[in-house]
C-alpha cells in the first residue's frame, strides 16, 4: 500500500499536504463520474498561514464557484474567531482582556470546550493554555523570540499557563480571563476548519469530498469514479517514501511532527511542539503521530498530544481509548513505525 503526506509549515502549526492517490483499493463501483449525476472538481486556497484543497463530486445545479464560497467562508470565520496570528480575532481579544467574565462566539466556545475535554482527558499533555510557552520559544506570532526562555523566563511563563485556569459559563457562553491566560487554538482549530468547511458543503447537498487543511482531512463519501477517498502518510524524513496508504472511508485524519517546523540555536535543533507539562519543546524521539478519528478537530488535537506524550505513554493511551494512531519514532538514524491495534483494525479492512 502506498500513501502520500508532504510537510507544509504555516502560523497554526505543522500539516502534512497529502497527494490522494487514484488507484482503487479492493472492489469499488467504477461507474463514470457522468453516470452518478457528479462532476469531478478539484479546488484550492490559502488560509491559517498554509494551504486548503478540496476534490469533490458536485451534484447537478452546485458550481465550483459555490463550493469554494462556502468552503472560504467557514475557514475565514475559523480565522476571524480562533486566530493567534490576527490581533482583532476573539481569541486575541480575550488574551489581552482585563481579568473577568468575556463572551465568545459559539464556534470559538465549542472548540475551547472541546480543547478543556482534551486536556482534562490527558491530564494536561494538551493544553490550550500554552501560548505563552509557544511565543517564547519562537513558535507563535511575531515578533519572534530571538533566544530560548532562560530558567526564569521558563518559571514565570509556566505559571501563566494552566488548562485548569479557565472557566467555562456555559449558560452564557462565556470565559474567564484570570488575567495573563494566553489561549492557543493552534493545534485544534485547523482541524475544525475541516470539519466546518465539511459542513458547509454538505448544506450546499455536497456529500462525496475530501477535505484539507494544511494535511489535515475529511472524507465524505466516495470520489467521482466510485472509488474510496485514499491519503498517504511519508517517512518524514525527506525521502518521499511512503509507510502506507489509508482508505479514509468517512473519516478524518491528522498528522503532528517535527519535519519542517523547528529552529536551531545555541541549544540545538528543537521542533515546535512544546510538553505543556515541562513547557519546553519535546525530546522525545517521536518524529510525527497520525491519527484516524471520526472528526478532523478531535484527530488534529490527538495527534498534537500523543507527540507530547511520547511512544510509550501516547500508545498506552491510544490503546486505552481505542484510538487509531500511527506513531513513527528516530530509533537512532533509522525510522520505526509502531501502530495501535486500532489503527492497524483499519489497515486490515482495506
Amino acid at each position: 500500500m502506498k500513501h502520500k503526506v508532504s510537510y507544509v509549515s504555516g502560523g497554526w502549526g505543522v500539516g502534512y499536504a497529502p497527494q490522494i492517490l487514484t488507484a482503487a483499493i479492493g472492489t469499488v463501483d467504477q461507474r463514470p463520474a457522468q453516470a452518478l449525476g457528479l462532476t469531478p472538481a478539484a479546488l484550492a486556497g490559502a488560509t491559517m498561514g498554509t494551504t486548503w484543497s478540496a476534490r469533490l463530486g458536485l451534484p447537478p445545479g452546485v458550481s465550483p464557484l459555490d463550493a469554494k464560497r462556502a468552503i472560504t467562508e467557514a475557514l475565514d470565520l475559523v480565522v476571524a474567531q480562533m486566530s493567534t496570528w490576527d490581533e482583532r480575532s476573539d481569541l486575541s481579544r480575550f488574551n489581552q482582556a482585563e481579568v473577568g467574565w468575556h463572551p465568545l462566539p459559539e464556534p470559538c466556545f465549542h472548540v475551547l470546550t472541546r480543547a478543556l475535554h482534551w486536556a482534562a482527558e490527558t491530564g494536561g499533555a494538551y493544553d490550550p493554555t500554552v501560548g505563552p510557552l509557544v511565543n517564547a520559544w519562537g513558535f507563535g506570532p511575531p515578533p519572534y523570540a530571538s533566544e530560548p526562555p532562560g530558567p526564569e523566563l521558563l518559571s514565570a511563563l509556566r505559571q501563566r499557563c494552566g488548562w485548569q485556569h479557565l472557566r467555562l459559563d456555559h449558560d452564557h457562553r462565556r470565559a474567564w480571563q484570570k488575567g495573563g491566560v494566553c489561549i492557543d487554538l493552534s493545534a485544534i482549530a485547523k482541524g475544525y476548519g475541516v470539519d466546518l468547511a465539511a459542513q458547509s458543503l454538505a448544506r450546499l447537498g455536497v456529500h462525496d469530498f475530501l477535505m484539507e487543511v494544511g494535511g489535515e482531512l475529511r472524507s465524505s463519501g466516495r470520489r467521482p469514479d466510485g472509488a474510496p477517498w485514499r491519503v498517504a502518510v511519508e517517512f518524514p524524513d525527506g525521502s518521499e517514501d511512503h509507510a502506507m496508504a489509508i482508505a479514509l472511508q468517512g473519516r478524518s485524519i491528522a498528522t503532528s511532527g517535527d519535519y519542517r517546523r523547528y529552529r536551531e540555536d545555541q541549544m540545538g535543533r528543537y521542533a515546535h511542539t512544546v510538553d505543556p507539562r515541562t513547557g519546553r519543546p519535546i525530546a522525545n524521539g517521536v518524529a510525527s503521530v497520525t491519527v484516524v478519528h471520526a472528526a478532523c478537530m478531535d484527530a488534529d488535537a490527538l495527534s498534537t498530544t500523543l507527540t507530547v506524550m511520547g511512544e510509550q505513554e501516547g500508545m498506552d493511551y491510544a490503546q486505552s481509548r481505542g484510538l487509531a494512531a500511527l506513531f513513527i519514532v528516530r530509533d537512532g538514524q533509522q525510522l520505526r513505525m509502531t501502530a495501535s491495534p486500532a489503527f492497524e483494525a483499519l489497515l486490515a479492512a482495506q
